[in-house]
């Protein structure tokens, strides 16, 4: 009997150690599992959190920064080019600062001309229009001078630059104002001496829902034909306006293979800002810390 109950007495010690190692690995399990679960929830929140934040920043960049995205026609399309030119422009960026601006911004430009008294001329006008891509980018500017309209085409990677103000940040309702042309003079007039006007921080750049009204015929382009929203309801005779109705093109909106070709595909914007985020948000920085010394007002003591 002795030698029974030290056997029992053995295999139940043994039966108990068992059980306390297999709770302690379920216990561990466990925990492992619910720690490997929370970092995957963590991960996964932070992947989209990272998602979202480059979303938020390609559509903000493709608006601020257009000339960055590439020419969508493949036959112009050449990524090693693409790369050599984006680092050419952040270099060109780092000694001139180009601001944001949009069609509808008056800008003021200093550049080098041989020709001007101190080799350096300005030009203050309205931009009424941007286009190109890379280091062909340009805006045209439009002013009236001596009551002669002017206006100037400049590359924004000219080297001949050597300043560019945005005096007025605002937007128009058409994606060009090439009508000013046949506009009268009071919408395209600004002073040289215009002074800078200032955004409060984090404020939407302000819609100008003006409404121009076009010189009576003869016009340097169609605009009947164009869907312009910034002009006023034009004067026209019934055979023009059957002729503008017979070459209208309204199906175009619905046709998404154009669009696609027209446009640069959402992984490409992405990869291409994602590559001069870091860069382009340093100077964003800097230029809001130069804004806040402009504006910045020393307090007077009174009393």
């Amino acid at each position: 009997m002795v030698v029974i109950s030290r056997i029992f007495s053995r295999d139940y010690g043994r039966l108990q150690v068992a059980k306390i190692i297999r709770y302690a690995v379920r216990g561990n399990f466990s925990t492992t599992t619910q720690d490997s679960v929370l970092q995957e929830s963590q991960n996964n929140k932070i992947s989209k959190q990272n998602i979202k934040q480059k979303k938020a920043i390609s559509d903000r960049y493709r608006f601020i920064y257009p000339e960055f995205l590439p020419d969508p026609d493949p036959k112009y399309r050449n990524s090693l080019r693409e790369k050599l030119e984006r680092m050419d422009m952040m270099a060109r960026r780092t000694h001139v600062a180009i601001p944001e601006f949009y069609v509808g911004s008056v800008l003021a430009v200093t550049y080098s001309e041989p020709h001007a008294p101190g080799k350096v001329n300005k030009f203050v006008g309205i931009c009424i229009e941007r286009k190109g891509s890379g280091l062909r980018a340009t805006c045209v500017l439009r002013n009236i001078v001596n009551n002669q309209g002017i206006e100037v085409i400049y590359e924004l990677y000219d080297p001949a630059i050597q300043k560019i103000e945005c005096l007025r940040l605002e937007r128009r309702l058409d994606s060009h104002l090439r009508y000013l042309r046949d506009a009268p003079a009071e919408y395209s007039t600004f002073p040289f001496d215009m002074e800078p006007e200032y955004l409060p921080e984090d404020t939407p750049v302000p819609v100008n829902e003006i409404k121009v009204q076009l010189n009576p015929r003869p016009w340097l382009e169609k605009w009947e034909r164009q869907e312009l929203k910034g002009i006023t309801e034009l004067q026209l005779s019934n055979k023009r306006i059957m002729k503008a109705k017979a070459t209208a093109t309204p199906w175009e909106k619905y046709d998404l293979m154009k669009k696609y070709r027209e446009t640069i595909p959402k992984e490409d914007q992405n990869e291409i800002f994602d590559e001069v985020y870091t860069k382009l948000h340093e100077m964003e920085i800097t230029k809001r810390r130069q804004k806040h010394k402009r504006t910045f007002v020393r307090p007077q003591k009174t009393g």
